[in-house]
């Protein structure tokens, strides 16, 4: 987890296939809905434009299906979910159904200005409507007031790391891997 532009997909990309396990994105599997024209992505599409979270009963529903399948039964990485501590629940019904648990949650830490620089960057380069100004600076709200208190719920439970986002690619994957430690290597 961590605020917008922090660097979560790259490094959720990176992670999983060094781990061999499936990346899930959430951002990715909405996006992919909105390009595809189904219900679910015009659903997704008004919240996403408006730098708000997509309803959970959304959200949930995609992930549950998503981790039901063959690919994600060894393991997995999360990235963009939960994003509410009502979506921890769900998380928590989710494995506990399934006989599994949560290995570890990781919290990628960059600096403010940092993140602004690179979402705007990002915007310019893919044009994607969620990285203007005013989303961006939306998004980050959204994220203090409702991702943010998800640092207290895995920290009481012992299992939040946090990483330094900040610097190249390849050393934040390398702080990373050494926050993770040997899980599925």
């Amino acid at each position: 987890m961590g605020p917008p532009g922090a660097g979560k997909g790259t490094q959720a990309s990176r992670l999983a296939g060094r781990m061999g396990v499936p990346a899930v994105s959430t951002g990715d599997i909405f996006r992919a809905n909105v390009a595809s024209g189904t219900d679910l992505g015009r659903a997704a599409q008004g919240y996403m434009d408006a730098g708000e979270y997509v309803p959970d009963e959304l959200t949930n529903a995609m992930v549950r299906d998503r981790l039901a399948q063959p690919d994600a039964a060894d393991g997995f990485l999360l990235d963009g979910y939960p994003r509410t501590t009502a979506q921890v629940g769900e998380l928590d019904d989710m494995l506990a159904a399934a006989g599994h648990a949560l290995d570890v949650v990781v919290e990628l830490v960059v600096d403010v200005e940092e993140l602004v620089a690179r979402l705007s960057q990002r915007s310019s380069e893919q044009g994607r409507s969620d990285d203007s100004e005013q989303v961006v600076r939306r998004r980050m709200q959204v994220y203090a007031e409702q991702t943010a208190p998800l640092v207290e719920v895995y920290s009481a439970r012992g299992l939040l790391r946090r990483v330094d986002g900040m610097g190249e690619v390849d050393e934040v994957t390398d702080r990373l891997l050494a926050a993770v430690g040997t899980l599925h290597a």
